[in-house]
């Protein structure tokens, strides 16, 4: 896979991935980490990765879209949800308190990690031991953004727990999609924001730089792709990544 920062990236602003930073030198962490990782069944896992506002969910959409139309078998679902049990983690973790206390960030990291077991037990894994394409609005690259970065709590302690968690089942291709914050603040306005969405630009900076960490670091399974522009373009630019990584061919999105 090349790298998500060289000449190769699918984007269309090269200003978006001015600061996402060169690949280290010894990536022989990252050749440790995804040897005898993944998930070792025959389907194929797919997962989408950012911000709100980059359009990340809609793109999910218009590929599973695509799969269906070229006769492609697949499993759709989001975290945290997708479950009964996720379903409700989802709201406890998304609701704004009203008492005097705020959700305790390990507290917040844990529930997520508790409704991606029940998703990867209940859905994930069993669609993949039956061959099935499943895609994935958001896994544990969101857990290393928003609680490793965001919430400072150490990219290790978050690895750690969530490999753990899922026993080690990581997606074959994670999409991160990039966007200005112009054009996030544009597509988000006049939604409520929720609890998580309240945390402040601070935190949604070093969520930020925690994504593009990890598109530097991980080579071989992360992809950032503009998320900028028209969302015919910007499902383009997930085909042209598809074809690249997975040889996976479809139509470009009819205009």
């Amino acid at each position: 896979m090349r790298p998500a920062w060289d000449e190769g990236v699918v984007q269309k602003d090269p200003s978006l991935f001015a600061d996402v930073p060169t690949s280290p030198e010894d990536i022989e962490l990252d050749d440790r980490l995804m040897a005898g990782l993944g998930h070792g069944c025959r389907g194929l896992f797919i997962t989408f990765e950012g911000l709100d506002g980059t359009g990340k969910s809609t793109q999910m959409e218009l590929l599973a879209e695509r799969l269906r139309a070229a006769g492609h078998s697949l499993v759709t679902t989001r975290e945290p949800g997708g479950t009964a049990l996720g379903e409700a983690v989802r709201e406890a973790l998304l609701a704004k308190g009203e008492g005097e206390h705020e959700m305790d960030p390990k507290a917040e990291a844990f529930l997520y990690t508790a409704a991606r077991v029940q998703l990867v037990e209940e859905v994930i894994r069993p669609a993949l031991e039956a061959g099935e394409i499943v895609l994935c609005d958001r896994y544990i690259d969101s857990s290393l953004a928003y609680q490793g970065y965001g919430r400072e709590l150490g990219y290790e302690n978050i690895i750690s727990m969530n490999m753990w968690a899922v026993d080690g089942l990581l997606p074959d291709l994670t999409l991160v999609m990039l966007a200005p914050e112009a054009v996030r603040r544009r597509r988000l306005s006049g939604a409520e924001a929720d609890r998580l969405e309240s945390s402040g630009d601070d935190f949604f900076r070093r969520v930020e730089d925690g994504y593009r960490r990890l598109v530097a670091d991980h080579p071989y399974r992360i992809r950032a792709v503009d998320a900028g522009g028209d969302v015919h373009e910007v499902g383009d630019r997930v085909l042209e990544v598809l074809r690249e990584e997975l040889d996976l061919d479809l139509a470009p999105q009819s205009r």
